[in-house]
């Protein structure tokens, strides 16, 4: 019998739980890739890899990391000082009922929150057909032809629109009509992005102030802010008649009681489909959408979901037409949207799917009746409600009484709006419950039951007879499935299936940080003291929230040396246009509005100058060198050439191409010798964060992709979060909003963003403290040195340091496969689809590479996985040079393998194991795509953007 060891405090060693929360290699597993990489500690090979000169001076200290329980007990806290009343503001923010089921197995569910954006089809098909799905329900609902996959928000889809318009219209005036009953928040937004290109917004009455042969186009909102229900046809012909587009924002759960936008010809609808399942969350994330009229869908912005086939003549879902066209068209793209609200449109199709139409009809009905029963109520208490007809708002003018009627309705538990300084608005929803009407009349004055007013007889109903819709929507049979949650429940996990995400494998793209999304970090997001406050709540009531804000904006301080931070835009590509907004106001509050010319390498991001050119900037392109880094003889010559006119330069740092430049001090003195601003893409912030500080390097504006860098998840494309970073002079000039401070400028519908994923950064600030984020950016540099390392002679690395390092990742060289065995950089990503894994980034932003980002979340031995495949799917080219394999029939050509080619006639030049078992899959587990490579061309040319034919759901159906 042994002896028990006795136990001593002396030897005491605290776990380290956020480190391997977070942090992938164990400390063991780092020595041993330190060997590989050639370093004898981890210090050693930072210290080779990030130059002296821009280390920053002190730690990043703010606090010893927190346990998960403890960090949960201080979001609680933080969560109980919001007051969660029922609000019935509207202006566009609704109460609704997420289904539990879509709750649980979407928003819940890291198979759906981690996945990556679609550009890789045949690992995506969930995802992309829920979003075919999305798209129809658009169309059916709106009645025009094509939709796209969602927008940022419904003021951003406004804003788009008109650009669009401008783009379209054969009218060539520069005046935009805005109907001054859309929300204050759209108007606000069309504002700010029409001033920089020289547009005139006119905000008034359609019947009075609009001139259709003044305008390029004109916006018009339906229902109104105020309740108002009108038909826009009359004057959608008089724009048509002078060559105007007619763009109608237009609420879908009105629309399944009211006449489409297209029924009145409307050439293009936008709106949110938030009421759709998706909670009010401060402000976002919701799905804006955006529908036109077939002859101009591709000039729409956003992606497009479009059906083609794969190598078998299956039916495949895929990306269409202009998705990332600003990477390819650059400062001319159209738009600088290179991003969507998947996840939350994927949760709005579902709710479609849920309820189906008679459903959603029913829910319409319903909200309905409330606002007829509330309006009812008001007019027995003597008071006048506006309009006559309306769907679910009324408005009631009430005198010098409004500050006493909104403040009992606060105490009775209800806030209302307060539309000027004697109006309030009422909007009823989905979630409006018969005691909250009752308050709402005590809070007036009455003392009521719903009971005294409710019948079952026509004039329960007070919308206008001929706006009734008569056009069926939601007719495929994917809306009339058996909606039992047993089948809601199977078809969720059907298409989660289909897709690859971060809770099946490492997904190693370059510039995207495909990093860990905590289980801890992802719970408070449904907290109800989160997810339900309406962003244009009293102050008072979200003090929560201004705590949590306030200080992660001084957290982000203390990580990039800024002095402020906005957390209004609410992706990455609307920071960068936030940015450059700010830098355009600085030079025009400083006398100084000639100041429009911005610099931009080769090597940047497509969004930089299609961002630059929509606040009115010249793009001046930089060269780059062989090496990747930027041309300093070009840069000073630009810069010279254009210092009268300089307003800033933008650069991407670490670069686009995997290094930390040494000349990044010098890029900044010269830009600021001739009077410019230094926008620093803060895409790249991952191999940052603790060892080197943007606003120290001497950069002025940043912003930071806090789904990437600070964990909120990819989503499938959106959401994401890219708040803006400013040094002092800018800080009076960063966007500002009507419902706050009253200021112009705004750049997001909501004054927050999207506020409710914000306790993800949060708490992952709070569960690593200021070492362990450093860590974090130490382990994602080894990583990617590491695989560096391991794939080299294999593959070249295009670009590294002097001393042979890269950043935080890197780019492999698969351009000489092409000559030597006819190997395409996407046979080799299709062919990792057999590997179980996704592609690193393809062709960007050298074409015919592979760029790739371990993170640091990777353990050892997923990162190995990964290089095996890699390593083996180079022996596979080999053997092609070799004549060892067929040059056009061989597993590279014909990846990815599906289980039908397990079955049946089997005539290629290579075994069955071969093709659906490469090393690096996973025997048991393996992952299978459900489509074979997937024809990009034949999509493009038979464009089908809305649901097929659906043999496919036939069970379903039943």
């Amino acid at each position: 019998m042994s002896t028990p060891t006795e136990f001593s405090f002396t030897d005491y060693q605290p776990y380290d739980f956020a480190n391997r929360r977070h942090i992938g290699p164990s400390p063991a597993e780092m020595q041993e890739m330190l060997k590989v990489v050639g370093y004898g500690s981890l210090d050693a090979l930072i210290d080779a890899t990030v130059p002296k000169g821009i280390r920053q001076d002190a730690p990043l200290i703010w606090g010893a990391p927190m346990t998960e329980r403890e960090a949960l007990d201080r979001l609680r806290e933080i969560a109980n000082k919001n007051r969660t009343l029922v609000s019935l503001i509207g202006q566009g923010y609704y109460g609704t009922i997420t289904p539990p089921v879509i709750q649980r197995n979407i928003l819940e569910n890291p198979a759906w929150y981690t996945a990556y954006t679609p550009y890789q089809p045949e690992i995506s098909q969930g995802r992309l057909e829920a979003l075919i799905n999305y798209q129809t329900m658009v169309c059916d609902l709106t009645g025009l032809d094509v939709a796209n996959a969602s927008l940022l928000d419904e003021a951003t889809a406004a804003a788009e629109a008109m650009a669009m318009a401008e783009r379209v219209a054969k009218s060539k005036a520069k005046t935009f009509f805005v109907d001054e009953n859309c929300h204050p928040q759209t108007i606000a937004l069309i504002k700010t992005r029409a001033a920089p290109l020289g547009w005139q917004v006119l905000v008034g009455n359609p019947d009075e102030h609009l001139k259709a042969n003044e305008v390029f186009g004109a916006l018009f909102q339906y229902p109104g802010t105020y309740g108002h229900v009108r038909d826009f046809t009359a004057l959608i012909a008089k724009l048509h008649e002078n060559g105007a587009i007619a763009t109608v924002a237009a609420d879908p759960l009105a629309l399944a009681l009211l006449k489409s936008p297209g029924e009145m010809g409307a050439d293009i609808a936008i709106g949110s489909t938030q009421r759709f399942g998706v909670p009010v969350g401060y402000g976002g994330p919701h799905a804006a959408y955006m529908a036109v009229k077939d002859a101009y869908k591709r000039s729409m912005p956003g992606r497009l979901v479009g059906v083609s086939v794969d190598a078998r003549g299956n039916r495949a879902y895929r990306l269409s037409l202009q998705t990332r066209e600003q990477h390819i068209r650059r400062e001319k793209a159209t738009s600088n949207i290179c991003t969507a609200q998947v996840l939350l449109a994927v949760m709005a199709s579902m709710y479609a799917v849920f309820h189906g139409p008679e459903g959603i009809k029913a829910i319409a009905q319903q909200v309905h009746r409330k606002a007829v029963l509330m309006a009812k109520g008001l007019e027995k208490l003597g008071y006048t409600v506006e309009p006559e007809t309306f769907f679910d708002t009324i408005t009631v003018d009430v005198g010098h009484m409004q500050g006493l009627i909104l403040r009992a309705a606060v105490a009775e538990g209800v806030n209302l709006r307060k539309i000027d300084s004697t109006r309030i608005g009422i909007s009823l929803d989905e979630r409006t419950r018969p005691a909250a009407l009752e308050a709402v009349w005590r809070a007036f004055g009455g003392h009521f039951r719903l009971a005294d007013f409710e019948s079952n007889s026509g004039s329960d109903w007070r919308l206008p007879k001929p706006l009734l819709r008569k056009s069926a929507y939601l007719t495929h049979p994917i809306f009339h499935m058996n909606r039992a949650e047993s089948e809601m429940t199977r078809y969720i996990r059907r298409l989660s299936d289909r897709d690859l995400a971060l809770d099946r494998a490492m997904i190693p793209l370059g510039s995207c940080t495909m990093k860990l999304n905590a289980t801890a970090e992802m719970l408070p997001i449904t907290w109800p003291e989160f997810s339900d406050i309406h962003p244009f709540v009293p102050a008072d009531q979200a003090l929560g929230y201004k705590e949590m804000l306030d200080d992660l904006a001084q957290k982000l301080c203390a990580v990039t040396g800024y002095d402020a931070f906005s957390m209004q835009p609410n992706s990455g590509a609307q920071g960068e246009y936030a940015g450059l907004l700010t830098i355009r106001n600085y030079h025009i509050a400083s006398g100084n509005a000639h100041r429009d010319v911005c610099l931009i390498p080769t090597s940047a991001h497509g969004t930089n100058p299609a961002s630059a050119q929509m606040v009115g900037m010249k793009v001046v392109v930089v060269k780059v060198t062989e090496t990747g880094d930027i041309d300093m003889a070009d840069f000073r010559a630009k810069a010279q050439e254009h210092a009268a006119n300089l307003s800033c330069c933008m650069i991407t740092y670490p670069s686009t191409h995997g290094v930390f430049e040494e000349t990044v001090r010098e890029i900044c003195e010269i830009t600021h010798s001739h009077g410019g601003q230094v926008y620093l893409d803060g895409a790249n912030m991952n191999a940052m964060v603790g060892l080197a500080r943007p606003g120290d390097i001497g950069s002025d504006v940043s912003h930071l992709n806090l789904h990437k860098t600070f964990c909120i998840p990819h989503g499938g494309g959106g959401p994401g979060m890219g708040p803006i970073g400013v040094k002092a002079h800018l800080a009076p000039h960063l966007p500002g909003h009507p419902e706050t401070d009253g200021r112009e400028g705004a750049v997001s519908a909501a004054p927050y963003g999207s506020a409710s994923i914000l306790p993800i950064s949060w708490s992952y600030c709070l569960m690593m403290g200021g070492e362990g984020l450093t860590q974090a950016t130490k382990v994602a540099i080894l990583n990617a040195n590491y695989i560096a390392a391991r794939l080299s002679g294999a593959y070249d690395v295009l670009y590294t340091a002097e001393n042979g390092r890269v950043a935080h990742e890197c780019i492999i060289d698969t351009r000489p496969l092409s000559d030597s065995a006819g190997v395409s950089v996407d046979d080799v990503a299709k062919r990792l689809i057999d590997c179980g894994f996704h592609a690193p980034t393809m062709s960007w932003p050298v074409a015919g590479t592979l760029m790739i980002e371990p993170t640091e979340s990777e353990t050892k031995a997923e990162i190995d996985r990964f290089c095996e495949a890699m390593l083996a799917i180079r022996e596979e080219a080999r053997a092609i040079e070799d004549g060892r394999m067929d040059r056009t029939n061989n597993p590279l050509k014909n990846a990815p393998h599906t289980v039908e080619d397990l079955v049946g006639d089997w005539d290629r030049p290579y075994s069955r194991e071969q093709a659906c078992y490469p090393p690096g899959a996973f025997r048991v587990d393996k992952y299978w795509s459900p489509v074979n490579r997937v024809d990009n061309v034949y999509g493009d040319r038979n464009l089908i953007c809305t649901c097929p034919p659906v043999e496919s759901y036939a069970e379903a159906a039943e």
